[in-house]
């Protein structure tokens, strides 16, 4: 059974968040602020954490912040803000995915199970081969990536993204095929979500701003990854 912490310090709201995803067979937990979340964390490390933005003691980001130190589980933000920047902020950070308040639940528990199910898949793709381009190497296995032998810190949505685009190098994909491939889901997505990820991705792999070995675009199409 796949576990869940709810970070929201909206009792009335995390309380039919839970009621919902309990209905759906997890089991949830509840933090009431931020330094309660990392606390649960630490003690039980969860499948998923969705985690509000605004919280006391410790807000959305910083938690955010602090958790992908260690942890790649996918992450949820929840915010009742509309402003582009902090959807931006959260995905740079290392989320996975954002909801804005107010939500349909039924929206809210797609999202969950996409990444669920995404992150089920990564977890069984560990029998592959590597792939090796020029001086990148993306061990499979170790979900670890290297460039002329040295590791770059990912986060497992940006590695999933990667490997996604290297298995079949050269060829374009869409930011909605990306969205349904890499992220699980096709109604829900927002493709600013694919932008924001390769970017963060670009600053990380690649070794000059403007110049794009790895993950190239095609204007007005999509993203692809550099052939031999």
């Amino acid at each position: 059974m796949n576990h869940i912490i709810i970070a929201d310090d909206e009792r009335a709201i995390a309380n039919i968040i839970r009621f919902n995803l309990v209905q759906e067979g997890y089991s949830v937990s509840i933090a009431a602020d931020g330094e309660e979340c990392l606390q649960m964390v630490s003690k039980q490390e969860p499948d998923l954490l969705l985690l509000d933005v605004m919280m006391p003691k410790k807000d959305g980001f910083q938690v955010l912040k602090e958790i992908r130190r260690k942890y790649k589980f996918p992450i949820i933000m929840i915010t009742a803000k509309e402003e582009e920047v902090d959807k931006v902020l959260g995905l740079e950070l290392g989320a996975d995915d954002y909801v804005v308040k107010p939500f349909s639940v039924r929206e809210l528990i797609a999202r969950v199970k996409a990444n669920l199910r995404r992150n089920e898949i990564s977890k069984g793709d560990e029998g592959e081969s590597n792939i090796v381009f020029e001086d990148l190497l993306i061990d499979i296995g170790k979900f670890e990536v290297q460039r002329n032998g040295k590791v770059i810190d990912l986060t497992l949505r940006e590695f999933e993204l990667l490997k996604f685009l290297a298995s079949s190098p050269e060829q374009v994909f869409s930011r909605e095929q990306l969205l349904e491939e890499v992220w699980g889901y096709e109604y829900y997505g927002d493709i600013r979500t694919v932008d924001v990820t390769v970017r963060r991705l670009r600053e990380k792999v690649e070794k000059g701003k403007g110049e794009f070995k790895y993950i190239k675009t095609k204007r007005g199409v999509g993203y692809y990854f550099g052939g031999k």
